[in-house]
């Protein structure tokens, strides 16, 4: 175990005196994988900080349950009461709108009013207003609902105003498809910036490498200062990722916050949680030293 211990301490210690021998091609490698982590870093932060706004904006999609011209009151109030029974923890509130006030509400809108004038008699057809509860799946609910409701024999029509939540839903839906792939698109460029990062140091140390095989070294021993390379590539990349998006929601927070207050929302874009940015920090190093195995196995074997 002590000797495990050791070759590792070495490997660790041979890895970053190679950092420290080229500064400035360390730093440049570092930063581009950095620039390409600080993207989907940035792209998660915004897509986790935008569920709790949707919340605050309290918009709950409606159906409007068209009833068939001379249903009696009674019968409304019987599908009003039915409506909330089936509907169930579901429903935040169902309401009854008589053609008569329907056609109140519109009147008292000069842009309504004179057009209305024009008409023998009242077309509205009395309504149910039902306003659902926010929920993970929404837009499913109102069309499970809507599919129940449309065959009861005293409805004519439903409507149902969830048009903006399947838009929000697809949204996000692309959003996330946008990251995974952007993620696997900075994988790729990990895997080739540190697979190029190590074969140059192997190149440049093969003289060294073919010495210590001469006097009995094997190969985990030759190997491992490189896996070591790229892992720390990898984490001081992700380190700087996160410097860099930490950096670019100050002033993006300052212009962003200003704007939803305008409309009485209180948001800002933060970043993940800690246990989900170290995950990614780990797989990023993970990533640099699977593409240093990689590259160490074609190039040293002279």
């Amino acid at each position: 175990m002590t000797r495990w211990l050791r070759h590792h301490r070495y490997a660790l210690g041979v890895a970053l005196r190679r950092l420290c021998q080229h500064p400035f091609s360390s730093l440049a490698n570092i930063a581009v994988i950095a620039l390409m982590l600080a993207v989907p870093i940035l792209g998660a932060s915004v897509l986790q900080s935008s569920q709790p706004l949707a919340r605050q904006l309290a918009v709950a999609p409606e159906l409007t349950l068209f009833l068939k011209s001379g249903t009696p009151a009674t019968t409304q109030q019987a599908l009003l009461a039915r409506v909330r029974t089936e509907g169930g923890e579901r429903i935040a509130q169902a309401r009854l709108m008589p053609r008569d006030r329907a056609m109140a509400q519109l009147r008292a809108d000069p842009t309504w009013a004179r057009a209305l004038d024009a008409l023998p008699d009242n077309p509205l057809p009395d309504a149910l207003i039902v306003t659902l509860r926010d929920s993970d799946a929404p837009t499913q609910e109102a069309a499970d609902l809507a599919q129940t409701w449309r065959q009861w024999p005293e409805v004519q029509e439903i409507q149902l105003d969830s048009e903006w939540v399947r838009r929000l839903e697809s949204l996000l839906a692309f959003v996330r498809v946008g990251l995974g792939m952007l993620a696997g698109a900075v994988a790729i460029v990990v895997l080739a910036t540190v697979f190029n990062t190590v074969r140059l140091q192997a190149l440049t140390q093969r003289e060294e490498i073919a010495v210590a095989r001469l006097v009995g070294a094997t190969e985990p021993f030759v190997r491992r200062p490189f896996l070591y390379l790229g892992a720390l590539t990898g984490l001081a990349a992700s380190l700087l990722a996160l410097l860099l998006a930490w950096l670019a929601l100050t002033p993006l927070n300052a212009i962003l916050g200003g704007f939803a207050r305008s409309y009485g929302v209180d948001w800002a874009i933060r970043l993940p949680a800690a246990p989900d940015l170290l995950l990614s920090g780990l797989l990023v190093a993970l990533l640099g030293a699977i593409a240093a195995r990689l590259s160490v196995t074609r190039r040293t074997r002279f």
